[in-house]
Protein backbone atom coordinates (compact mmCIF):
# COMPACT_ATOMS: atom_id res chain seq x y z
CA UNK A 1 0.00 0.00 0.00
CA UNK A 2 1.41 3.30 -0.86
CA UNK A 3 1.90 5.41 1.77
CA UNK A 4 3.01 9.46 2.64
CA UNK A 5 2.94 12.30 -0.30
CA UNK A 6 1.14 9.76 -2.71
CA UNK A 7 -2.13 9.66 -0.57
CA UNK A 8 -4.87 11.45 -2.10
CA UNK A 9 -2.80 12.15 -5.15
CA UNK A 10 -4.76 12.55 -8.33
CA UNK A 11 -3.92 11.88 -11.58
CA UNK A 12 -5.51 11.43 -14.88
CA UNK A 13 -5.22 11.92 -19.00
CA UNK A 14 -6.44 15.33 -19.81
CA UNK A 15 -7.35 15.73 -23.63
CA UNK A 16 -7.18 18.63 -25.85
CA UNK A 17 -10.15 18.90 -28.27
CA UNK A 18 -11.03 21.82 -30.70
CA UNK A 19 -10.60 23.70 -34.08
CA UNK A 20 -7.62 23.84 -36.51
CA UNK A 21 -5.36 26.64 -35.31
CA UNK A 22 -6.72 28.01 -32.22
CA UNK A 23 -4.11 27.49 -30.27
CA UNK A 24 -4.06 23.86 -28.88
CA UNK A 25 -0.49 22.94 -28.80
CA UNK A 26 0.50 26.62 -27.65
CA UNK A 27 -1.91 26.24 -24.70
CA UNK A 28 -0.09 22.64 -23.43
CA UNK A 29 3.65 23.96 -24.47
CA UNK A 30 2.28 27.17 -21.80
CA UNK A 31 1.22 24.49 -19.42
CA UNK A 32 3.97 22.56 -19.34
CA UNK A 33 6.55 24.96 -19.20
CA UNK A 34 8.58 23.97 -22.47
CA UNK A 35 8.29 23.86 -26.18
CA UNK A 36 7.05 20.62 -26.78
CA UNK A 37 4.36 20.48 -29.36
CA UNK A 38 5.34 21.80 -32.90
CA UNK A 39 3.49 25.21 -33.47
CA UNK A 40 3.07 27.28 -36.63
CA UNK A 41 0.72 30.38 -37.25
CA UNK A 42 -0.87 27.62 -39.69
CA UNK A 43 -4.10 25.37 -39.08
CA UNK A 44 -3.67 21.41 -39.35
CA UNK A 45 0.16 21.80 -37.81
CA UNK A 46 -0.30 18.82 -35.86
CA UNK A 47 -1.07 15.65 -36.84
CA UNK A 48 0.06 12.83 -33.69
CA UNK A 49 -2.10 12.37 -30.17
CA UNK A 50 0.88 13.80 -28.72
CA UNK A 51 1.52 13.32 -24.80
CA UNK A 52 2.63 15.76 -22.18
CA UNK A 53 2.92 15.54 -18.65
CA UNK A 54 2.17 18.01 -16.25
CA UNK A 55 3.47 17.24 -12.68
CA UNK A 56 2.40 19.76 -9.81
CA UNK A 57 1.93 19.10 -5.88
CA UNK A 58 -0.15 16.03 -4.95
CA UNK A 59 -1.40 15.61 -8.85
CA UNK A 60 -0.28 14.52 -12.36
CA UNK A 61 -1.83 15.32 -15.64
CA UNK A 62 -1.26 13.77 -18.77
CA UNK A 63 -2.58 15.84 -21.77
CA UNK A 64 -3.23 14.50 -25.10
CA UNK A 65 -3.11 17.14 -27.83
CA UNK A 66 -4.60 16.04 -30.72
CA UNK A 67 -4.97 17.38 -34.47
CA UNK A 68 -7.49 19.92 -35.39
CA UNK A 69 -11.42 18.56 -35.53
CA UNK A 70 -11.93 18.31 -39.45
CA UNK A 71 -14.33 16.58 -42.22
CA UNK A 72 -11.26 14.19 -43.18
CA UNK A 73 -11.09 14.70 -46.97
CA UNK A 74 -8.06 11.96 -47.81
CA UNK A 75 -5.93 9.43 -46.09
CA UNK A 76 -4.00 11.66 -43.53
CA UNK A 77 -6.13 13.66 -42.65
CA UNK A 78 -8.79 10.11 -41.71
CA UNK A 79 -5.55 9.24 -39.53
CA UNK A 80 -5.48 12.52 -37.27
CA UNK A 81 -9.43 12.05 -36.57
CA UNK A 82 -8.46 8.83 -35.46
CA UNK A 83 -6.13 10.02 -33.18
CA UNK A 84 -8.66 12.49 -31.41
CA UNK A 85 -11.10 9.38 -31.23
CA UNK A 86 -7.85 7.61 -29.24
CA UNK A 87 -7.50 10.84 -27.08
CA UNK A 88 -11.31 10.81 -25.82
CA UNK A 89 -11.31 7.44 -25.44
CA UNK A 90 -8.63 7.78 -23.21
CA UNK A 91 -9.63 10.79 -21.05
CA UNK A 92 -10.59 11.28 -17.76
CA UNK A 93 -10.68 14.89 -18.37
CA UNK A 94 -11.46 17.06 -21.76
CA UNK A 95 -10.24 20.94 -22.46
CA UNK A 96 -12.24 22.01 -25.63
CA UNK A 97 -10.03 25.12 -26.51
CA UNK A 98 -11.85 27.56 -29.00
CA UNK A 99 -10.75 30.60 -30.51
CA UNK A 100 -12.23 33.81 -28.45
CA UNK A 101 -12.17 35.98 -32.02
CA UNK A 102 -14.31 33.81 -33.45
CA UNK A 103 -17.73 34.31 -33.36
CA UNK A 104 -18.98 31.97 -35.92
CA UNK A 105 -18.03 29.01 -34.43
CA UNK A 106 -21.15 26.38 -33.90
CA UNK A 107 -20.54 25.29 -30.33
CA UNK A 108 -23.39 22.92 -30.29
CA UNK A 109 -21.63 20.50 -33.21
CA UNK A 110 -18.83 20.86 -30.92
CA UNK A 111 -20.55 19.35 -27.96
CA UNK A 112 -21.83 16.37 -29.32
CA UNK A 113 -19.15 14.23 -29.38
CA UNK A 114 -18.81 15.10 -25.91
CA UNK A 115 -22.23 15.04 -24.35
CA UNK A 116 -21.50 12.90 -20.96
CA UNK A 117 -17.85 13.81 -20.40
CA UNK A 118 -16.30 16.44 -17.80
CA UNK A 119 -15.61 19.09 -20.37
CA UNK A 120 -13.34 22.53 -19.12
CA UNK A 121 -14.23 24.77 -22.14
CA UNK A 122 -11.42 27.33 -22.50
CA UNK A 123 -11.13 30.25 -24.47
CA UNK A 124 -8.22 31.40 -25.61
CA UNK A 125 -6.54 34.39 -27.55
CA UNK A 126 -8.41 36.57 -25.32
CA UNK A 127 -5.28 38.70 -25.53
CA UNK A 128 -6.73 39.78 -28.83
CA UNK A 129 -9.99 40.79 -27.42
CA UNK A 130 -10.44 44.85 -27.31
CA UNK A 131 -13.23 44.84 -24.92
CA UNK A 132 -13.61 42.10 -22.77
CA UNK A 133 -17.24 42.97 -22.26
CA UNK A 134 -16.95 41.12 -25.64
CA UNK A 135 -16.19 37.34 -24.43
CA UNK A 136 -19.42 37.61 -22.59
CA UNK A 137 -21.84 36.69 -25.10
CA UNK A 138 -19.09 33.51 -25.89
CA UNK A 139 -19.26 32.30 -22.51
CA UNK A 140 -23.39 32.32 -22.57
CA UNK A 141 -23.40 30.98 -25.82
CA UNK A 142 -20.82 27.65 -24.57
CA UNK A 143 -22.68 27.67 -21.21
CA UNK A 144 -26.23 26.89 -23.16
CA UNK A 145 -24.30 24.33 -25.00
CA UNK A 146 -23.90 22.38 -21.89
CA UNK A 147 -20.20 23.53 -21.03
CA UNK A 148 -20.37 25.50 -17.56
CA UNK A 149 -17.17 25.44 -16.81
CA UNK A 150 -15.58 28.31 -19.22
CA UNK A 151 -12.01 29.63 -18.31
CA UNK A 152 -10.38 32.51 -20.61
CA UNK A 153 -6.49 32.62 -21.54
CA UNK A 154 -4.42 33.33 -23.35
CA UNK A 155 -1.55 30.66 -24.29
CA UNK A 156 0.99 32.89 -25.50
CA UNK A 157 1.03 35.64 -23.00
CA UNK A 158 0.09 33.03 -19.92
CA UNK A 159 -2.81 35.23 -18.75
CA UNK A 160 -5.83 32.91 -17.04
CA UNK A 161 -3.02 30.15 -17.32
CA UNK A 162 -2.13 29.35 -13.68
CA UNK A 163 -5.92 29.02 -12.68
CA UNK A 164 -6.71 26.51 -15.85
CA UNK A 165 -3.95 24.16 -14.08
CA UNK A 166 -5.63 24.92 -10.70
CA UNK A 167 -9.09 23.95 -12.10
CA UNK A 168 -6.96 20.72 -14.03
CA UNK A 169 -5.80 19.17 -10.72
CA UNK A 170 -8.79 19.80 -8.85
CA UNK A 171 -10.75 18.00 -11.34
CA UNK A 172 -8.81 14.75 -11.68
CA UNK A 173 -9.84 11.80 -10.17
CA UNK A 174 -8.01 9.81 -7.11
CA UNK A 175 -4.65 7.90 -8.74
CA UNK A 176 -1.30 6.79 -8.46
CA UNK A 177 0.89 8.51 -10.84
CA UNK A 178 1.50 7.33 -14.17
CA UNK A 179 4.89 8.24 -15.41
CA UNK A 180 7.57 9.25 -13.10
CA UNK A 181 7.74 12.43 -11.50
CA UNK A 182 10.91 14.03 -13.60
CA UNK A 183 9.07 12.70 -17.37
CA UNK A 184 7.85 15.59 -19.47
CA UNK A 185 6.66 13.18 -22.82
CA UNK A 186 6.32 9.51 -23.61
CA UNK A 187 7.86 9.99 -26.82
CA UNK A 188 11.60 9.46 -27.76
CA UNK A 189 14.14 12.48 -28.80
CA UNK A 190 14.16 10.71 -32.26
CA UNK A 191 10.14 11.38 -32.65
CA UNK A 192 10.92 15.23 -31.47
CA UNK A 193 13.31 15.90 -33.69
CA UNK A 194 11.17 15.27 -36.47
CA UNK A 195 8.58 17.44 -35.10
CA UNK A 196 10.70 20.79 -34.68
CA UNK A 197 12.18 20.17 -38.62
CA UNK A 198 8.60 19.83 -39.38
CA UNK A 199 7.30 22.69 -37.41
CA UNK A 200 10.37 24.84 -39.43
CA UNK A 201 8.74 23.80 -42.43
CA UNK A 202 5.14 24.84 -41.29
CA UNK A 203 7.36 28.22 -40.35
CA UNK A 204 9.18 29.10 -43.47
CA UNK A 205 7.11 28.13 -46.34
CA UNK A 206 3.68 29.21 -47.93
CA UNK A 207 0.65 27.57 -49.36
CA UNK A 208 0.69 24.34 -49.51
CA UNK A 209 4.48 22.68 -49.34
CA UNK A 210 4.22 22.37 -45.35
CA UNK A 211 1.21 20.40 -45.90
CA UNK A 212 2.82 18.09 -48.45
CA UNK A 213 5.94 17.89 -46.44
CA UNK A 214 6.80 14.50 -44.07
CA UNK A 215 9.74 14.52 -41.75
CA UNK A 216 11.37 10.99 -41.18
CA UNK A 217 14.59 10.82 -38.61
CA UNK A 218 16.43 8.28 -39.71
CA UNK A 219 19.26 8.43 -37.18
CA UNK A 220 20.14 9.83 -34.02
CA UNK A 221 22.89 9.02 -32.35
CA UNK A 222 24.27 10.61 -29.16
CA UNK A 223 28.33 11.07 -29.11
CA UNK A 224 29.69 11.89 -25.82
CA UNK A 225 32.16 14.39 -26.59
CA UNK A 226 31.31 15.35 -29.85
CA UNK A 227 27.62 16.71 -31.47
CA UNK A 228 24.77 14.19 -31.73
CA UNK A 229 23.88 13.40 -35.17
CA UNK A 230 20.62 13.46 -36.51
CA UNK A 231 19.84 12.32 -40.18
CA UNK A 232 16.26 13.62 -40.86
CA UNK A 233 14.28 13.15 -44.58
CA UNK A 234 11.58 15.35 -45.64
CA UNK A 235 9.30 13.77 -47.90
CA UNK A 236 7.26 16.07 -50.44
CA UNK A 237 5.08 15.16 -52.78
CA UNK A 238 6.43 16.69 -56.23
CA UNK A 239 9.54 16.81 -57.87
CA UNK A 240 8.74 21.03 -58.05
CA UNK A 241 8.15 20.77 -54.37
CA UNK A 242 11.53 19.39 -53.58
CA UNK A 243 13.06 21.98 -55.63
CA UNK A 244 11.02 24.84 -53.12
CA UNK A 245 12.24 23.29 -49.97
CA UNK A 246 16.27 22.68 -50.92
CA UNK A 247 16.21 26.73 -52.71
CA UNK A 248 18.71 27.89 -54.85
CA UNK A 249 22.12 26.82 -53.44
CA UNK A 250 20.37 25.08 -50.73
CA UNK A 251 19.95 28.33 -48.80
CA UNK A 252 16.30 27.39 -48.36
CA UNK A 253 17.05 24.10 -46.51
CA UNK A 254 19.75 25.70 -44.61
CA UNK A 255 17.57 27.84 -43.36
CA UNK A 256 15.25 24.91 -42.45
CA UNK A 257 18.16 23.22 -40.67
CA UNK A 258 19.69 26.19 -38.63
CA UNK A 259 15.90 26.90 -36.48
CA UNK A 260 15.51 23.26 -36.54
CA UNK A 261 18.64 22.46 -34.77
CA UNK A 262 17.97 25.38 -32.23
CA UNK A 263 14.70 23.55 -30.97
CA UNK A 264 16.48 20.08 -31.02
CA UNK A 265 19.63 21.79 -28.84
CA UNK A 266 17.27 23.35 -26.80
CA UNK A 267 15.21 20.15 -26.25
CA UNK A 268 17.81 17.68 -25.79
CA UNK A 269 20.56 19.85 -23.80
CA UNK A 270 22.94 18.96 -26.18
CA UNK A 271 24.98 20.16 -29.50
CA UNK A 272 23.34 18.36 -32.79
CA UNK A 273 24.68 17.74 -36.22
CA UNK A 274 21.59 18.04 -38.13
CA UNK A 275 21.46 16.26 -41.75
CA UNK A 276 18.78 17.05 -43.44
CA UNK A 277 17.88 14.96 -47.15
CA UNK A 278 14.54 15.75 -49.52
CA UNK A 279 13.08 12.91 -51.39
CA UNK A 280 9.77 12.92 -53.56
CA UNK A 281 7.14 10.38 -52.26
CA UNK A 282 4.50 10.50 -54.72
CA UNK A 283 0.83 11.36 -53.50
CA UNK A 284 1.80 10.04 -49.81
CA UNK A 285 -0.93 11.84 -48.41
CA UNK A 286 -3.48 9.25 -50.08
CA UNK A 287 -0.64 6.08 -49.47
CA UNK A 288 -1.80 4.42 -46.15
CA UNK A 289 1.40 2.14 -46.23
CA UNK A 290 3.57 5.49 -45.99
CA UNK A 291 1.51 6.92 -43.62
CA UNK A 292 1.12 4.23 -41.41
CA UNK A 293 5.20 2.97 -41.61
CA UNK A 294 6.64 6.40 -41.60
CA UNK A 295 3.92 9.43 -39.99
CA UNK A 296 2.56 7.40 -37.37
CA UNK A 297 5.38 4.31 -37.62
CA UNK A 298 2.90 1.50 -37.07
CA UNK A 299 3.69 -1.79 -39.06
Amino acid sequence: MTTGPLDHFHSGYVAIIGLPNVGKSTLLNRLLGTHLAAVAPRPQTTRHRLLGILNGPGFQAVFLDTPGLLDPRYALQQQMRREIDLALKDADLVMLVLDATRADVKIDLLARPLAGRRVLAVLNKVDLVREKKDLLPAVERLVQAGFPEVFMVSALKGGGVEDLKTAIAARLPEGQPFYPPDAIADRPEKFFAAEFVREAVFNLYGEEIPYSTAVVVEEFKERPGRKDYVLATIYVERDSQKAIIIGRAGNALKRVGSQARREIEAFTGRPVFLDLRVKVAEAWRKNEQFIRENVYGRE
